[in-house]
């Protein structure tokens, strides 16, 4: 029962975001499947947590859209989002939650809102940070860099994926104590959430800064994400070329996760 209730509420969620264009018709299937599996194999904590990253990262993606029309056009991600950034964000989830289907520790749990918090935390630095009125400084150098130039932080941006990771780790509290987990402190969680979400977060940051692949506009000279801008081709400026920008988001959310099993396991001492 649980995995149509699963099937029939990410149908409905992932239809409506499809309506809208916040997903391709490959990222509304995708979505679908992740929503299935969390609720599923898991329950409301899992299923509930997704939705609030969906649903605020979704909802930031318009705010100001006019604003940040420009800049996405350096992105790799926007906000119409096909499988493989739906996959790249919410997949390492959908797995942890498998595996605490399969053999339930806390561990998988902690590194679930580790891995959210940082999906979470870096979308709200780019939406938000994107909107900042001062130039962001390279994460290496603390240079000022372009506007949308990866590896760039900003102040606005930095606060923003603060606000995101508690509010993750917040909303963990909240649906765990509705599925009746037992777990953290509001306190705890929400620290979880922002620490985890910060750590994550500046990780895809020094990544994007040193070894994703990036590429170079012939036309304006900007170095982006894409392989065409400005309506050219665009050449090859740095970074590993199997380095994508959906891995960069797997390795972070890899990071976030390490450090959410580290303090949950300490804070549940």
């Amino acid at each position: 029962m649980d995995w149509i209730i699963g099937a029939v509420c990410a149908s409905m969620v992932a239809g409506a975001a499809y309506a809208k264009k916040s997903l391709t018709l490959s990222g509304c299937l995708a979505a679908i499947m992740m929503g299935t599996i969390y609720y599923g194999a898991g329950n409301l904590f899992w299923f509930g947590t997704l939705l609030l990253f969906f649903i605020t990262s979704t909802l930031l993606s318009r705010f100001r859209k006019d604003r940040k029309q420009e800049l996405e056009k350096s992105y790799a991600k926007s906000g119409n989002r096909d499988a493989g950034q739906v996959m790249a964000n919410g997949g390492m989830g959908m797995f942890l939650c498998l595996g605490y289907w399969i053999f339930p520790h806390p561990a998988w749990v902690y590194a679930f809102i580790g891995v959210m918090a940082t999906v979470t935390s870096d979308t709200w630095a780019t939406e938000i940070g994107s909107l900042s009125r001062k130039p962001p400084r390279s994460v290496l150098t603390w240079k000022v860099l372009k506007p949308g130039a990866s590896g760039g932080v900003s102040l606005l941006g930095t606060v923003a994926a603060a606000v995101g990771g508690a509010l993750i780790g917040a909303g963990a509290f909240l649906f765990s104590w509705i599925a009746g987990i037992e777990g953290l402190s509001l306190f705890s969680w929400t620290f979880v959430g922002l620490a985890g979400g910060l750590a994550g977060a500046f990780a895809d940051s020094y990544l994007g800064a040193t070894v994703q692949m990036m590429y170079r506009c012939t036309v304006c000279g900007r170095e982006v994400e894409v392989h065409e801008h400005c309506g050219h081709p665009t050449v090859r400026a740095r970074g590993w070329a199997w380095m994508s920008n959906d891995l960069v988001n797997v390795l972070s959310s890899v990071i976030g996760g390490c450090v959410a099993i580290g303090l949950g396991n300490i804070l549940a001492l």
